[in-house]
């Protein structure tokens, strides 16, 4: 038997619904922002992501999904959804569009890490970007579109933590405050902090190591090397969030572990039992997109797991529709009844109604059986003698009582119940 691959899970019948549910209501969502969806290749050159992503995340050095294809290049599965987003809007000339142009996506993406909770190699994702924009405005819109978006789900225990890490000017002040903080604790900190050091210190800060993570609680914080445009810029966010009525904390250990970041970065935190931990994240990039060789534009985005959004909604307890059932099952009782059923539940499917007949030549106690597990709200059996007569004895399966109807007047009569 082949089985699935690591880190990789079904979504069965009985769990899609949930994911389709999720999915809609991240539609609606993006819909009341004018974002509107966008799909690109699930694998692109590498050098998107490690010019995009950044050469000093583990994104790149550890778990990315890269190959040769039979041209010799080198291809990567995505592991995330922005720097794909980013190299459309370059190659698609849409800069010279009218700005700013909003979109968002739902796409899987691929990362060889350790499969735990929430965290798959092949995981799903729901992101936002915004591109044109470089005044505190648009983050707050993508905050607060994150926010109703959760909210639309039914989660309460999240909150909204949000940090600047500054533009380059100022970060290279920061950068430099850090490394003669961390300068004689190296010989204490794990292999990938060592690495850091030099290219990117900031990273350091967001280590997962126990002993690093101690270290770095010490650390000199962002907010306290921001320029004057940075703090502006900073402070016009939160006056944005407080006028929309945004509840968010300042939290300065907060860093993002992708190097695109610059100035705004937020994360949601989820506190539901057995879920705790940073649910979703995001910031501005003013500096990718000539990062990836074109004329910088501002921009700013999100994305969130999926799977691990449902896990934290299970978790809390969130509100969650019910798997939708079938309408109306047709019984059969004999070949020539059986064939009329089938042909009646077309007649019912093109009236909008969902319907299922027997395929599996099932006795009568079976198909009932059967329907029952399908969740039908109705039966409708056909026999020798409702054949003749042009009619159904239609079940209704809540209230257990039965009423003969016409063939054609089956679908009106469904509808109206």
């Amino acid at each position: 038997m082949i089985n699935i691959p690591k880190g990789c899970k079904d979504v069965l019948p009985s769990q899609s619904y949930k994911w389709q549910y999720i999915e809609r209501v991240a539609r609606e969502t993006a819909k009341a922002y004018s974002f509107k969806e966008i799909r690109t290749p699930v694998f692109e050159h590498t050098e998107l992501f490690s010019r995009g992503v950044g050469e000093t995340t583990d994104v790149v050095t550890k778990e990315m999904y890269t190959f040769l294809d039979k041209g010799g290049r080198s291809i990567t599965l995505r592991p995330e959804g922005t720097a794909g987003v980013a190299r459309a809007f370059i190659e698609n000339g849409l800069a010279s569009e009218p700005l700013p142009f909003k979109a968002y996506y739902l796409c899987s993406a691929y990362r060889y890490e350790r499969p735990q909770a929430g965290r798959l190699r092949e995981f799903h994702q729901f992101g936002a970007e915004l591109y044109g924009a470089e005044g505190p405005a648009a983050d707050a819109e993508v905050i607060t579109l994150v926010d109703r978006f959760l909210k639309n789900l039914g989660l309460k225990k999240v909150s909204l933590h949000i940090n600047s890490i500054g533009c380059p000017a100022c970060r290279a002040t920061y950068h430099e405050a850090l490394k003669t903080y961390f300068r004689p604790h190296l010989a204490e900190m794990c292999e990938d902090c060592n690495a850091r050091f030099e290219k990117n210190p900031m990273r350091m800060i967001d280590c997962k190591n126990e002993t690093c993570g101690k270290i770095a609680a010490g650390a000199p914080r962002a907010l306290d090397y921001l320029c004057d445009d940075c703090r502006a810029h900073f402070e016009g966010v939160k006056a944005y969030l407080d006028g929309a009525g945004v509840s968010y904390c300042v939290d300065p250990s907060i860093v993002r572990g992708l190097d695109y970041y610059t100035r705004t970065v937020f994360e949601f935190v989820t506190e539901a039992a057995g879920a705790q931990g940073t649910l979703l994240g995001g910031g501005r990039y003013d500096g990718l997109i000539s990062q990836l060789g074109a004329k910088p534009v501002p921009a700013v985005g999100f994305g969130v797991g999926l799977e691990r959004l449902l896990m934290v909604m299970e978790a809390e307890g969130a509100p969650m529709p019910e798997e939708e059932h079938v309408d109306c099952y047709l019984a059969g009782l004999d070949e020539a009844s059986r064939t009329r059923a089938f042909l009646l539940a077309e007649e019912l499917r093109a009236s909008g109604l969902t319907c299922a007949c027997d395929l599996m030549q099932r006795s009568l106690k079976a198909q009932m059986k059967y329907a029952d597990k399908l969740g039908a709200r109705f039966v409708a059996v056909i026999g020798e003698e409702e054949l003749a007569d042009g009619v159904a004895q239609v079940k209704d399966m809540r209230a257990s009582n039965a009423e003969r109807v016409k063939f054609s007047e089956l679908a009106q009569y469904l509808l109206k119940r």
